[in-house]
């Protein structure tokens, strides 16, 4: 032993409080739900077997329970039937605390700048009790979190001194610590639910998505699997961004020499909308909205372009095509919204010409029949290559009328900006197919309204549920549709009208009508009481305290909220900018996150089509991973000087600890620490400017200092040679541990090793790693004779002679008489249950018990179907399919069971087993020559698709006498809410 190992082992009962420091804890704010993943809990797709108090609600799934059942019975095998029964229930209770909703405070990994405890926190009277009844496990819980030599001499002196034991284990929050946290009403009685401040506003997060923009006014998806997402500049770009965040380096499209606008601040003219058709795979054309001039006149201009025929990532600039022309009278009231409706028609919303009253005519545009202005219109642009750029769909309201546009849809709106469309319920389907818009106020309201054919929304003559135009007001024919919100300017002086969330990963905000306003920089939101059709508002903050302090997810936003979109996957985003100008880098898109609660995990993955690029990719990197003690805002100011100063890094010295040689289990597990961070001070100056330029604007500074993290690295000691039995034995030592910036540590990594050879041995421990570790004892011929405070003694004709070690002086307490070696056959075993035990012992079983196939190529061997013949029908080989054929696709070659499989347009996809039953597995048997379906099995219980293969239906409903699938009632052929996870499958008979 080298003269520092001794110094050092020599001072450690001082150096002690300065190794407990680093995992306790010192709280500042009130906790909040989050896992240990640094998500939301969120409530299980199957109940847990083991982990039972969190059954209903936490950060487990079925797997995660089940791996924390065998930890348990690892551990609990070292003892007879009295110490099971003595300290089972406090070694349950602390290994479920990683199933709690609130472990991520109780494991202290909520506070980013102090490093994650190795245990849960618990209140002293437990810990207390704890330490009298158990308090030898403690080296057992620990060795089985990581290398048992990390913590030898640590647990050696905690476990004989109860102050010290508890010292090391209690949460000092009194009301958060187990198990108050799980008896306490007031934390209780809405967990799970959308977190309200004393003021009733709902508290969500955000997640930065991409910045750098100027003014992004739109931001659309292509729905066809591949995820990317398609933002357009005011200026005349629009971008091309992927699943994963990067940017492709070539625009998708490039207007900048067409396009109508000014760098001034609040100018609405420019590029302000695109929209992809329905059938974009297939169709490949792309609809624009902008603002041009023509012969010194401003004019709207809606047209058509063509995507490259080489390139899915680009139009042809060539192939625009002027579908629609509208002169403006005046530059602002410009409309600007373009969207294809569930029908397949294409929307136009046109504002009124401009100028304050609408004062052209009578009566003004909006409420005047015979111009496009004020209006809402619908046209056909189907088919339309060979013939005129769009027709006129013969449902429209107003085609047998005189004198009226036949294209108008809807009249009476002012300045409609942005509207959407409810994809429905994801269960019942309701509201599907609304559209909603905002609709910006002239003085006093702003509105918010659902779209009807042929409504009238009321301007001039009203604005919001007020009289604007007394005379129109009043007149008996206005007969028009009123706003389901209305707001007066005292919240907002210009709407930016949202969506109906309809995602996967936020079940809370489902049927949350979510929009924002313009100048005032508020979130809202709106909520259906489906019973009275009434809607009720809440406004939206930002999550303050713990709430939103975790990686990834922010707290404030820029001011000036352009516009909302809709992911692929139905999750929600908005638009911002921090100087509204169509120059100015300030855009940023953000995602919003409910922090209460999250889909259980695997419900909402999924997995982006492939696509080819062409260009470059550039990654996208966020102003700010999380948030660390900074003020929650919502209208933070644009940055224009920034000063940046970085002090010198410290070095961060540890404390290592030098443990003697020690036996180790089959199994081992690594322990990654959050260490200390260092932190660099960013200084920001911002001049704060309005959105049009007035002498009475006034105008402010404001200095703001941000903190930012820098994760730091910590390397494994280096690798330590160990005697090997006999036979020569190579054991590889894990390489070096390297936290990334961009990577999280959780607290238990799992890894495998292979069976070390063992060592003898030596001071404290050796009575005790041989009930913790039993596992090894195969490897001698003869099993080793346990003596209390005594070394084990090993034959030597199976073991090699220990190195001579100098060792420190320790003195071993006897252990209590219920702790012995793990029994073999006459000991108590304690029963488990028969789910965490009783594993499928062959395929055919996995897949009864609705197991998921875990090999990829496993869960994607097709059987080849005899020559000339189709698998269950007799098809000849080489006969066309027809749409709507099925097969099944067995893992056993099996011709009468399988996943089912659909041909549609040329390809063949699966079928989600959302709501898919016997009758529709019956309509699937009859198709293939059987009499009647014997089972359908769901969760891809009879093997799941790779990632090349869609999803083509969900929601299937039959009555089960159809000739096929597509008869039934269904989603549209390629919308679905699944991943291959649920692809179904039928057994025929």
């Amino acid at each position: 032993m080298t003269p520092a190992t001794c110094k050092l082992q020599h001072n450690f009962p001082r150096l002690l409080p300065f190794v407990l420091l680093m995992f306790l804890q010192a709280w500042q704010g009130c906790c909040h739900p989050q896992c240990l993943d640094y998500k939301p809990p969120f409530g299980p797709r199957q109940p847990l077997m083991f982990c039972k108090d969190y059954s209903k609600f936490g950060c487990c799934d079925l797997e995660k329970d089940e791996e924390i059942s065998r930890r348990f019975y690892n551990i609990m095998a070292n003892f007879d039937n009295s110490g099971y029964f003595t300290c089972g229930k406090y070694i349950r209770s602390i290994l479920c605390q990683e199933c709690s909703p609130y472990s991520a405070h109780l494991y202290d990994a909520e506070d980013a700048n102090t490093p994650m405890r190795v245990l849960p926190g618990l209140c002293p009277d437990y810990c207390l009790d704890y330490w009298n009844q158990c308090r030898y496990t403690l080296s057992l819980l620990m060795e089985d979190l990581g290398n048992p030599q990390q913590f030898a001499n640590l647990t050696a002196t905690l476990e004989e001194d109860s102050k010290r034991f508890c010292d090391f284990l209690e949460l000092k929050d009194k009301q958060y610590c187990y198990p108050n946290v799980l008896s306490n009403a007031e934390l209780n009685a809405n967990l799970g639910h959308v977190r309200e401040d004393p003021e009733g506003c709902l508290e969500l997060c955000l997640q930065e998505v991409a910045n750098g923009l100027r003014n992004p006014v739109a931001m659309i998806h292509a729905d066809d699997g591949t995820h990317r997402f398609f933002v357009a500049e005011q200026l005349g770009y629009v971008w091309v961004y992927l699943a994963n965040g990067s940017r492709i380096d070539r625009p998708f499209l490039n207007l900048t020499e067409a396009v109508l606008t000014s760098p001034w601040a609040g100018d609405e003219r420019g590029f302000l909308c695109i929209a992809l058709h329905p059938r974009f795979t297939v169709v490949r054309k792309a609809y624009v909205y902008y603002s041009v001039s023509v012969k010194k006149k401003e004019m709207i201009r809606i047209s058509e372009f063509t995507l490259l025929p080489h390139d899915d990532n680009q139009l042809d600039h060539s192939s625009e095509r002027t579908i629609l022309e509208v002169v403006e009278p005046a530059s602002n009231h410009n409309g600007g919204q373009l969207l294809f409706g569930h029908d397949g028609y294409l929307y136009i919303f046109i504002g009124d010409g401009g100028r304050a009253g609408d004062p052209f005519g009578k009566f003004g545009n909006s409420q005047n029949k015979s111009t496009l202005l004020g209006k809402a219109l619908r046209i056909d642009v189907e088919d339309n290559d060979l013939s005129a750029p769009y027709s006129i769909p013969p449902d429209n309201p107003f085609v047998e009328e005189k004198e009226s546009r036949p294209e108008i849809y809807a009249y009476g709106v002012r300045n409609m900006w942005r509207c959407s469309i409810d994809r429905g319920d994801p269960v019942t389907d309701r509201g599907r197919g609304r559209m909603f818009c905002g609709d910006v106020g002239q003085n006093k309201y702003e509105e918010v309204d659902i779209i009807y054919k042929g409504g009238n929304y009321g301007w001039r003559a009203k604005e919001g549920f007020s009289c604007y135009d007394r005379k129109l007001c009043q007149n008996s024919s206005l007969d028009d549709i009123l706003p389901i919100f209305a707001y007066p300017h005292k919240l907002g002086k210009s709407v930016t009208g949202g969506y109906i969330y309809r995602g996967c990963q936020m079940p809370n905000l489902n049927g949350l009508y979510i929009f924002g306003d313009f100048m005032s920089g508020r979130l809202m939101s709106l909520k259906e009481n489906v019973s009275t059709g009434e809607w009720h508002y809440n406004e939206i903050c930002m999550g303050r305290d713990q709430t939103c302090k975790f990686p990834k997810l922010i707290n404030s936003y820029y001011k000036y909220i352009i516009s909302f979109a809709e992911d692929e996957a139905g999750e929600l985003y908005f638009l911002a900018t921090g100087t509204p100008s169509a120059t100015a880098r300030g855009g940023v898109i953000y995602k919003i996150v409910d922090p209460s609660r999250r889909a259980p995990p695997g419900k909402c993955g999924i997995k982006p089509a492939p696509i080819k690029i062409k260009g470059k990719l550039i990654h996208f990197h966020p102003k700010e991973e999380f948030v660390i003690n900074k003020k929650p805002t919502t209208t933070p100011v644009p940055r224009k000087t920034t000063t940046t100063k970085t002090p010198p890094k410290r070095k961060t010295t540890s404390i290592k600890i030098i443990k003697p040689p020690m036996p180790t289990r089959k199994s081992i597990r690594k322990t990654s620490v959050l260490l200390p961070t260092t932190a660099t001070t960013t200084t920001t100056t911002t001049r704060k400017s309005p959105l049009t330029p007035t002498p009475a604007a006034e105008t402010t500074r404001k200095t703001t200092i941000q903190t930012t993290r820098k994760p730091t690295t910590r390397k494994t000691p280096p690798p330590t040679t160990i005697p090997t039995i006999k036979a020569t034995t190579t054991i590889k030592t894990p390489p070096a541990t390297t936290i990334s910036p961009t990577t999280i540590p959780t607290t238990v990594q799992r890894s495998t090793a292979t069976i070390p050879a063992r060592t003898t041995p030596t001071g404290y421990r050796t009575t005790i790693m041989t009930a913790a570790f039993p596992k090894i004892a195969h490897i001698a011929t003869a099993s080793p004779t346990r003596s209390y405070g005594k070394p084990l003694q090993y034959p030597k004709s199976t073991t090699s002679q220990p190195l001579p070690t100098q060792q420190p002086t320790l003195t071993a307490t006897p252990r209590p008489p219920y702790w012995i070696q793990k029994p073999t056959t006459s000991s108590f075993k304690p029963q488990r249950p028969p789910l965490n035990t009783t594993l499928p012992k062959s395929q055919e079983e996995r897949l009864w018990l609705g197991e998921k196939l875990q090999s990829v190529g496993e869960g994607n061997q097709i059987f080849k179907r005899p020559q000339g013949r189709e698998r269950g029908r007799g098809y000849k080989r080489g006969r066309r399919l027809r749409a709507g054929s099925v097969r099944l696709v067995s893992l056993d070659g099996l011709t009468d069971r399988g996943r089912v499989e659909i041909f549609i347009r040329g390809v063949w996809g699966t079928v989600c087993d959302d709501l898919f039953n016997n009758k529709a597995g019956a309509v699937v048997c009859r198709q293939l020559g059987y009499k009647t379906v014997l089972a359908v099995m769901k969760r891809a219980a009879l093997g799941e698709a790779d990632r090349s293969v869609r999803i083509l239906l969900d929601d299937v409903e039959c009555e089960g006498d159809e000739g096929s699938l597509l008869e039934c009632k269904r989603s549209r052929v390629g919308k679905h809410n699944c991943t291959h996870g649920e692809d179904v499958g039928v057994i025929c008979g």
